[in-house]
């Protein structure tokens, strides 16, 4: 008995060392929590691309995990580097145009407004939408001040260079390495999770198919539709177009309204100003197009249902962002997916125990 009592104060003892050793591990790489994340899902987004080198190059892995980095160096970093440079020069165009007073809301919402027939303005002014001084003031100063987070945040950037250069060297080291040796990373995190291994191998597999559902579903749609959207903006000579596509494709990431909630005051405002055509074309590339291309792509990327609920991916998304920034449109879904599968495997084991 005494020898028991003895066992289970050391086994207590080494499990609250573990537990220490581990948040001090947490809090040491949190300063590169971001890229090690991105380079944990780009080596699980980007495995089977590296299974492809490795039959046509059988034993040589680190040779495989090179051309699988190169690929996502030119297909994903550089167009990304390029478009969030390009789009941060239009937020600050767009901040020095509403600062010199170039850009007026209220302006633009007159001049819709008294377009509209005189039974719709009666309407509006009843209901009290047909005045709006404070808050097209205040819409316009929110959208001053979101365009000059942007900008303020390519300063930080700019002014972390160091910073910058060593979490995106640190992003591309971990990725190899995860690329070349992930499976057996996996393997060996698995076999020494403190629980079950058949739970651990549904949890496992819960999150690769979260990872790539998300990915895939959200950010590579969005990106389509954001594509999408800038094209029709560039057709009827809509400025600032990368910067309304980013836009959109990160509001592709609301159920039901997404990205129409650009396109749509845009069509709106085409119409109403007498762009008969612009506005027409907007309104059918919305529609048919834009909208249309969640409804083909999410299907035959993501393959299958990710079993969590559209409002709780909305909530779980726009928190992530909140805590995470980006990393936060994975994140999110992620933990929200990985909530759900823990407690379904445990009601079905209780289910199992009273079986």
């Amino acid at each position: 008995m005494e020898h028991l009592g003895k066992t289970r104060i050391e086994q207590g003892g080494f499990l609250l060392f573990l537990a220490l050793v581990s948040l001090a591990a947490l809090v040491v790489v949190l300063p590169f929590l971001n890229p090690l994340l991105w380079a944990t899902l780009a080596a699980i987004m980007f495995q089977p691309l590296f299974r492809w080198f490795q039959a046509k190059r059988p034993g040589k892995d680190t040779q495989a995990a090179l051309l699988t980095l190169l690929v996502i160096f030119i297909a994903v970093i550089i167009p990304a580097l390029w478009i969030g440079s390009a789009v941060v020069s239009e937020a600050a165009r767009l901040v020095v145009a509403f600062q010199q007073g170039q850009i007026n809301i209220g302006d633009w919402f007159e001049q819709v407004f008294g377009l509209l027939p005189a039974s719709m303005q009666a309407s509006l002014t009843e209901s009290g939408l047909g005045d709006f001084p404070a808050l097209l003031e205040r819409a316009q100063a929110f959208l001053q001040a979101s365009l000059g987070l942007i900008a303020q945040q390519a300063i930080a950037i700019g002014g972390s260079v160091f910073g910058f250069v060593l979490a995106f060297a640190i992003g591309l080291y971990v990725s190899f390495f995860l690329i070349r040796d992930g499976r057996n990373i996996g393997e060996t995190v698995l076999h020494a999770l403190p629980m079950e291994r058949g739970v651990a191998d549904r949890l496992a597999e819960r999150f690769i198919g979260i990872v790539r559902a998300t990915i895939k579903g959200s950010v590579v749609v969005g990106l389509v539709q954001g594509a999408l959207g800038a094209i029709t903006f560039w057709i009827v000579g809509i400025p600032s177009v990368l910067l309304l596509g980013v836009i959109m494709a990160i509001a592709s990431l609301l159920p039901a309204i997404g990205p129409a909630i650009v396109w749509g005051p845009a069509a709106l405002y085409l119409l109403a100003t007498g762009a008969i055509w612009e506005g027409v074309v907007v309104l059918i590339s919305g529609v048919a197009v834009i909208g249309m291309a969640d409804n083909i792509l999410r299907p035959i990327l993501v393959g299958r249902d990710t079993g969590i609920p559209d409002w709780l991916i909305l909530i779980t998304t726009l928190g992530g962002i909140a805590l995470m920034g980006l990393s936060g449109i994975v994140v999110g879904p992620l933990v929200a997916g990985l909530f759900i599968a823990g407690w379904s495997i445990l009601a079905e084991q209780r289910d199992e125990v009273e079986a």
